[in-house]
């Protein structure tokens, strides 16, 4: 018989694979897009076609690509733990790209677009998964 031990340090931490690190995630990206809005930068609905992605934007479009596909395994396999760890893993490789790539301080008005609105697109999903677990997102934290 296993001992599951709760912690309420961990239970709050806002790095590794918590609850609060996801919702944390949210609402940084949430920020972001009101410092943009603030700014006067609109996101609208403009589609670019870029050649010369970082790394990083890259690491997170194939996992925001993989959504579907693991969503229906998930479900196949009655599984809630799969969209548990891709929400995790979403969160983990946003905070990667946004270390790596700025955001609202690119020069490049398309590519400062393009990343505020990979950023909205990875809250919305963020949001979804979340929901499925029956979390919710803050927008402040």
């Amino acid at each position: 018989k296993k001992t599951m031990l709760f912690n309420p340090v961990e239970s709050v931490d806002f790095t590794g694979n918590t609850g609060p690190f996801i919702q944390y995630t949210h609402a940084r990206i949430k920020s972001v897009l009101r410092k943009a809005d603030e700014s006067g930068i609109s996101i609208g609905a403009e589609v670019f076609q870029f050649a010369d992605f970082m790394p990083k934007e890259k690491n997170l479009l194939v996992l925001l690509h993989a959504y579907p596909t693991l969503l229906k395994q998930a479900a196949d396999n009655r599984s809630p733990a799969l969209v548990a760890n891709y929400l995790y893993e979403l969160a983990r490789e946003f905070n990667q790209f946004y270390q790596a790539c700025p955001i609202l301080r690119e020069t490049d008005a398309d590519r400062r677009l393009f990343r505020l609105q990979l950023s909205a697109f990875t809250a919305r999903m963020i949001c979804k998964a979340g929901g499925l677990l029956g979390m919710e997102m803050p927008e402040k934290m």
